[in-house]
């Protein structure tokens, strides 16, 4: 057997390796070494880590899986009601009630940011990990959007996480400490989810701020985390953002939808953190394969696209449809 025969067998049992290793995961195969070979979220215990959206969703099973391995966590979120359940929550899976702070806030209140980011300093000593999860998803069709929609999703996608992100970028650096930013992105900032295009672009441009501080923090002490799930089951439909100011989607995920529990997607979620990774995307099959072929392969992406159809990428995405409207 040449040398070049062998590259060659080298690189498709790579290739076969690669392939079936998407077809069995639930994420990137950066995640998936991580999970296995790299360190566990036991490591973040001691570090004080701020959630935002903590209420519900993926941010309040985040919550639990932090306090399970010893973080100390803030809380915050609108609704004190739910923030207290989760407190709760994190106090069953393990957590001591002094390593738990319940901050009640709306993001969108820009001018308090500052406030509340001393008072979370004040109250722990020192902040290590903030993760910007609040925020809504969206339903609609493109060219119905009002504008002042994709302002009120700007604004709470992307302005509030810049505000409070670059407050903690300006305390890291200050107190010459290590810190780590980690915003909850989705599949839907990595290529156009048809029928949110609010919604996307709000997650192109958190992908945007944030890969542009990667390259500025090269080498320094500001590690980011971009975190990039797909569906997962949560209350997202019934509070998603529309095509009118002021009205909600309102519909409600089902039991049968074919959806990541978000248990599991925490648990991937707090790996990634862990590991300081980049980005990480999450999601069960054929989700993230999909992507990658849609990334690395856009022109066949495009092709594929364009012989199923957004209705069918859509039905993937809610697990059926839910626009169902035609045009104007």
């Amino acid at each position: 057997m040449d040398f070049f025969t062998l590259v060659g067998l080298l690189v498709t049992l790579y290739l076969f390796v690669y392939i079936v290793s998407l077809a069995v995961t639930d994420c990137d195969l950066g995640l998936l070494w991580a999970s296995h070979f790299r360190e566990k979220p036991e490591i973040l215990k001691g570090k004080v880590v701020w959630i935002t959206g903590a209420s519900s969703g993926i941010g309040a099973f985040l919550a639990v899986e932090m306090a399970k391995n010893g973080a100390k966590v803030v809380l915050s979120g609108r609704s004190v009601a739910n923030l207290k359940r989760v407190r709760e929550n994190c106090i069953a899976a393990g957590s001591n009630a002094t390593s738990l702070m319940v901050l009640p806030f709306d993001v969108t209140d820009f001018a308090d940011h500052e406030r509340l980011f001393l008072q979370v300093v004040q109250h722990f000593g020192k902040l290590d990990i903030l993760v910007n999860n609040a925020g809504r998803s969206q339903r609609a069709i493109w060219e119905n959007i009002e504008l002042d929609v994709d302002k009120e999703m700007f604004d709470l996608n992307v302005f509030s996480v810049i505000s409070l992100s670059r407050i903690a970028v300006n305390y890291f650096e200050k107190q010459q400490t290590r810190g780590h930013l980690v915003v909850m992105s989705s599949l839907a900032g990595v290529f156009g989810a048809p029928f949110s295009g609010t919604y996307t672009a709000t997650k192109h441009a958190i992908h945007g701020y944030f890969k542009s501080l990667m390259t500025e923090k090269l080498g320094g002490n500001i590690d980011v985390t971009l975190l990039c799930p797909g569906p997962v089951f949560s209350n997202l439909l019934q509070q998603c953002f529309t095509s009118e100011k002021g009205k909600v989607f309102g519909q409600h995920m089902r039991p049968t939808d074919k959806r990541m529990p978000t248990e599991r997607c925490a648990q991937l979620c707090a790996i990634a953190i862990a590991n300081k990774l980049d980005e990480a995307w999450i999601g069960i099959f054929p989700v993230v394969p999909l992507c990658y072929v849609l990334v690395y392969f856009p022109n066949i992406a495009k092709k594929i696209s364009i012989f199923v159809g957004a209705k069918q990428i859509q039905d993937l995405r809610d697990s059926r449809q839910t626009i169902k409207e035609k045009p104007n």
